[in-house]
């Protein structure tokens, strides 16, 4: 830095030239001079009792800590703020769990905000600022709960996907494109005995060659020719669950092939013990029949309205969704 000196005593003007050390050597000298003289201010004022220099000191001091003061003040009003939208946000959480639990129908564990007594009473806002270690204890109780929700709704996650999984291997997919239903679950006369008979199944009345679908996922445990059910698939959906497909024109799948719901597995026909073209569809459980209207009734709407289940047929969705059966009121409900 170049200083130029001009006055009326000087013939010519003078130049100064102030490099970087000379700069902070200045800079050091003012800083160490403020210290000094505050020094000995403080030094004059209590050797010899001076009340302007001890007054002097002690306004300085009074103005940075009220200035700490009012710093430290909004930023722990700030940060209580802050915290209490966080409550917030935590209960609105809670009531969140709260509500999928009820719509899924699965009992969520309690959390601490939900199990706590009863409390009320009027708001009256305290006068007294929160202290910092009241607010670290806050902080710490915070995490303490976000961590405990994370659990719960991680727990709810895993529950409703196992409901998910289960939904999914449940024969719930109208097999077939029918035209209407031809005989339902429960006893009947039986079209070439003539007698009394349980049906075992539903009838999908349907043109010879229509496509049949998976009614769920699983894996196909029969593919043959049967005496009385003709060219029949049986498929394995776990869980004990297995479902019934008879009476076909063309099997499309091999035992010990997984399917996948609403895949082709066959197609309708007219074979075995049959008086003519149409689908047999069985839901057991445990070997046992059961009445497939059961099942199909939760899937009736869903087969509408997917798309990868285009060819399953109004007419017969609704006529089985209407299904009702005395016997079969009495029979197995189907798990969640």
């Amino acid at each position: 830095m170049h200083i130029i000196l001009v006055s009326n005593r000087l013939a010519t003007a003078k130049t100064l030239n102030l490099t970087s050390r000379v700069l902070m050597a200045l800079a050091a000298g003012l800083v160490i001079l403020a210290f000094a003289l505050s020094f000995l201010f403080s030094w004059i004022g209590v050797r010899f009792n001076m009340p302007f220099a001890a007054e002097l000191v002690a306004a300085v001091q009074q103005v940075h800590n009220r200035k700490t003061e009012e710093y430290m003040r909004y930023n722990v009003s700030t940060m209580a703020v802050k915290l209490g939208e966080m409550q917030a946000q935590l209960i609105r959480l809670d009531s969140l769990g709260e509500r999928i639990s009820k719509l899924a129908d699965i009992k969520s564990p309690k959390s601490e905000a939900s199990s706590k007594d009863g409390q009320g009473g009027p708001l009256i806002y305290s006068v007294q600022p929160h202290a910092a270690h009241e607010l670290q204890h806050e902080i710490e109780r915070l995490a303490e709960n976000v961590e405990e929700r994370s659990d719960t709704l991680t727990a709810l996650e895993s529950q409703l996907m196992e409901r998910r999984i289960k939904n999914t291997l449940l024969p719930r997919l109208v097999p077939i494109r029918a035209d209407h239903i031809g005989s339902t679950f429960g006893y009947r006369v039986d079209p070439i005995a003539g007698v009394s008979a349980l049906h075992e199944g539903i009838d999908f009345v349907a043109d010879q060659g229509t496509r049949v679908l998976a009614s769920a996922g699983g894996v196909v445990q029969a593919a043959e020719y049967h005496p009385q059910y003709g060219n029949m698939i049986e498929i394995d959906h776990g869980n004990e669950f297995t479902s019934r497909y008879a009476h076909l024109s063309k099997i499309d799948v091999k035992v010990g092939q997984v399917v996948r719901r609403a895949q082709i597995i066959g197609a309708s026909g007219n074979t075995g013990r049959s008086t003519g073209p149409h689908l047999h569809f069985e839901v057991r459980f445990r070997g046992v029949a059961q009445n497939p209207a059961r099942f199909l009734q939760s899937g009736a709407q869903m087969a509408l309205n997917s798309p990868a289940v285009a060819m399953s047929a109004p007419p017969a969705t609704r006529a089985v969704a209407t299904t009702r059966n005395s016997r079969a009121a009495a029979t197995f409900s189907a798990p969640r």
